[in-house]
C-alpha cells in the first residue's frame, strides 16, 4: 500500500524548528511522506531573523508543477508565503493541480516577534490564496490581521471573528487559543456546521518554537490519510501538545527552543 504524501509550501528556517523543516518532521512522525516547495530562505535560529531571501515566483512554480506532476499528493499545507507574486503563484498553481484538501497556516509573524509577510501582501492572502484554502489556522493576532480588527478577548468576540474569516471563502477555520490567557489554550474550529471549542492545557515552557507550523502540517497529515476535518484536528492538537510537553527535553538554542516532533521516539 503507496505512504500517503503531503506537499508543504512554505519558508526554510535554518535553525530547524520552523517552516518547511517543521513541516517535514511532522509529516514524517506521523507516518506521512512529505514533499515541499520552498517559498523562501531565512536565516534565523532560536532567538530571531536575521534575514530573508524571497525564491524567485516562477520557481517556487516550478517546484510545484515538479511535484504535482510526479506524486500522488492528498494534501497541501502552505506556511510563509514571502511576498506578493508568491501569493499568486502559489494561488494559480492550486487551480492548474485543483489537491483534495489545502491547509493555509497565515503566517505574518515568527514566535520572534519578526514579520514574515509584507504588509502590501496581505490584501492578496486575503483575496488570493484564503477562498482556496479547506481549512486556515491564524492565531489570535494572525486573525485580527487580517480583519482589521482588534484581538478577540472572549470566546464571542473568535467565534464572530471566525464566521467573519469564512466569509472570504474558506471552507473552515481553526482560530488558535495559544496567544490567550489562562490554565487552558483553546482553538476554536468553525465552519458552516457551527463552532467546535477544543480545549487543551496550557504548557509552561519557552520552547514554542515552530509550533503553528507543526500544528497545520500535523491537520495537513491527517488530511492526507484520510481522516475527517474534526478527527484532523482532534489528532493533531494531541500530538503538537505532546511535543510542546517534551520540548525542554531537547535543549536546543538559547532562545524560542523547538516543539519535540520526534518525541514518542526519543
Amino acid at each position: 500500500m503507496a505512504i500517503p504524501i503531503a506537499l508543504t509550501i512554505a519558508g526554510s528556517d535554518s535553525s530547524g524548528g520552523a517552516g518547511i523543516q517543521a513541516d517535514l518532521k511532522t509529516f514524517a512522525a506521523l507516518g506521512v511522506y512529505g514533499a515541499s516547495a520552498i517559498t523562501a530562505l531565512t536565516a534565523q535560529n532560536t532567538k530571531g531573523v536575521a534575514g530573508i531571501h524571497a525564491v524567485p515566483a516562477e520557481f517556487v512554480t516550478a517546484q510545484i508543477d515538479a511535484v504535482f506532476s510526479d506524486l500522488d499528493v492528498k494534501a497541501v499545507k502552505i506556511g510563509m508565503v514571502a511576498q506578493l507574486a508568491t501569493i499568486d503563484a502559489i494561488a494559480a498553481s492550486l487551480m492548474r493541480w485543483s489537491p483534495g484538501h489545502v491547509v493555509l497556516d497565515p503566517v505574518l509573524v515568527a514566535t520572534s516577534g519578526d514579520r514574515l509577510l509584507a504588509t502590501e501582501a496581505v490584501e492578496r492572502l486575503r483575496t488570493g490564496l484564503i477562498p482556496r484554502a479547506s481549512l486556515i489556522t491564524p492565531n489570535l493576532p494572525e486573525a485580527a490581521a487580517l480583519l482589521d480588527e482588534p484581538i478577540a478577548s472572549d470566546e464571542a468576540a473568535i467565534e464572530r471573528q471566525g464566521r467573519r474569516l469564512l466569509t472570504l471563502g474558506c471552507r473552515s477555520v481553526l482560530i488558535k487559543g495559544g496567544h490567550g490567557q489562562g490554565s487552558e489554550s483553546i482553538d476554536y474550529l468553525v465552519s458552516g456546521h457551527g463552532t467546535l471549542a477544543l480545549p487543551a492545557p496550557r504548557i509552561a515552557t519557552q520552547n514554542t518554537h515552530g509550533t503553528g507550523c507543526s500544528l497545520s502540517s500535523a491537520i495537513a497529515a491527517g488530511l492526507a490519510k484520510g481522516e475527517d476535518l474534526e478527527s484532523a484536528v482532534r489528532h493533531a492538537k494531541t500530538f503538537i501538545s505532546a511535543a510542546i510537553a517534551a520540548a525542554d527535553r531537547l535543549g536546543v538554542g538559547h532562545g524560542h527552543g523547538p516543539i519535540h516532533h520526534f518525541h514518542r521516539f526519543y
